[in-house]
């Protein structure tokens, strides 16, 4: 055989075996290709199960409410319950409030740990968020159930640790509330390009702003005409102060943050003291009008439902506004990533179930507050007060903090140039 024959046979052979691996490498790609996940039909059914997960969050605060207010006639049916008493007493009333928070509680909690570490939309644990609702009734339905047979005394404990729970979740959505603001700021900032969007901003921003001094005006002229309402007066007047003050720093040189985020924060503090007035007691409220008398009967009962669906709205907006509790905001986001955190989803839900039993109970785990009534009392009021307080107070660091951090770079700048010519000197 020649040289030329060998060549050409060696050549052959290495074309039949790149031919083979070619057709090796096409056979494991043909699988990937065949089981690619539908990202953008996982992705559609993960953000459909947000609002079924609010729905039972919401179903759960009308069953918290039936047992506070109407759970007596249930009491045939659980009263050959050990846990509750003679009576059935221990699951009425709060204690029974507490109860239906910790069914909602342990449900929540045990979605939190099945889903905290998904990453991807293929993982079998996005199709356990998304999917199976059928065993999550069947969760759902275990962890209420298992709620109604744990002593009274392990439920008062429970009821202590939920007073905390409650303020970290009244921290997330606050958090998460002037997350919002800042990013509604950045949007109606005015720019070369959208002259539109500056008139827009600065009618949203004036109008934030009567809102705000309307309130201040409305609350002085119903909650304390009298002088014997100090209380009130306190009240409605620092927040006349914080109010002056965010819009003084706002319009300092140095921060120039504009008056649209101030003015949104204005509103909002002067809402939270509302609400706080509205907490305390009807007897010593010092409202100029009688609420009781009249429409207060369907006005009461119109507020009470309005409050609910408030709690559910603020643990679902909270829940799924995780990118603004992230340290690092440049990560880059692929097809196949989950919309947004379900661990921190089902976290703020659970702490959202202590909330609502709060608010149940006005934060007395001994409260037996009337009906159609919600958040309620002193401990309620203050509660508020301090909420009200805290707010204004992050508002106002996050408006002087990078001036601050501006001035102490300066001076180490400054130190350092000083050091530097005393050492050329002496040199």
């Amino acid at each position: 055989m020649s040289a030329s024959e060998g060549s050409a046979e060696a050549a052959a052979a290495a074309a039949a075996g790149a031919v083979h691996i070619i057709h090796v490498s096409d056979r494991q790609n043909i699988p990937l290709e065949l089981n690619k996940v539908d990202y953008a039909i996982e992705r559609k059914k993960s953000l459909h199960s947000r609002y079924y997960f609010g729905v039972i969050f919401l179903i759960m605060n009308l069953v918290a409410w039936f047992f506070r207010d109407y759970g007596q006639s249930i009491r045939p049916w659980i009263r050959y319950i050990k846990v509750c008493g003679n009576e059935g007493e221990d699951c009425f009333h709060s204690l029974g409030v507490l109860r239906v928070s910790l069914g909602c509680f342990i449900f929540f909690l045990v979605m939190f740990l099945s889903t905290v570490k998904t990453r991807k939309l293929c993982e079998a644990r996005n199709s356990w968020h998304s999917r199976w609702w059928e065993l999550k009734a069947v969760l759902l339905l275990i962890s209420m159930t298992l709620s109604f047979f744990i002593p009274s005394q392990f439920v008062q404990i429970y009821g202590e640790i939920a007073r905390i729970g409650a303020g970290i979740f009244l921290l997330l959505q606050l958090v998460s509330v002037i997350h919002f603001i800042i990013w509604w700021n950045k949007y109606w900032t005015p720019d070369e390009e959208t002259k539109k969007r500056c008139s827009i901003g600065l009618f949203m921003s004036t109008l934030f702003y009567v809102v705000a001094i309307c309130g201040i005006v409305y609350m002085y002229t119903t909650y304390a005409s009298r002088s014997s309402c100090s209380l009130n007066i306190f009240f409605i007047t620092w927040t006349a102060i914080l109010l002056a003050v965010m819009l003084v720093i706002s319009l300092n040189s140095k921060v120039n943050r504009g008056l649209l985020s101030s003015g949104i924060m204005a509103s909002y503090i002067v809402f939270l003291c509302w609400c706080a007035i509205r907490s305390e007691t009807a007897s010593i409220r010092c409202e100029t009008k009688n609420q009781e008398n009249g429409n207060g009967g369907w006005i009461t009962i119109v507020g009470f439902l309005i409050a609910i669906f408030a709690i559910v709205l603020a643990a679902f907006s909270t829940g799924i506004d995780s990118k603004c509790f992230q340290f690092s905001k440049t990560k880059i986001e692929n097809e196949d990533d989950i919309p947004y955190n379900y661990g921190f989803f089902h976290m703020v839900f659970s702490l959202g179930a202590m909330y609502f039993a709060m608010l149940f109970i006005s934060w007395d785990l001994n409260n037996s507050a009337r009906k159609w009534s919600i958040d309620v009392g002193w401990i309620s009021t203050w509660v508020k007060v301090i909420n009200e307080w805290f707010a204004a107070t992050i508002y106002i660091w996050m408006l002087i903090s990078p001036v601050v951090r501006q001035n102490k770079v300066m001076d180490n700048d400054t130190n350092v140039q000083d050091t530097n010519h005393s050492h050329s000197v002496d040199a």
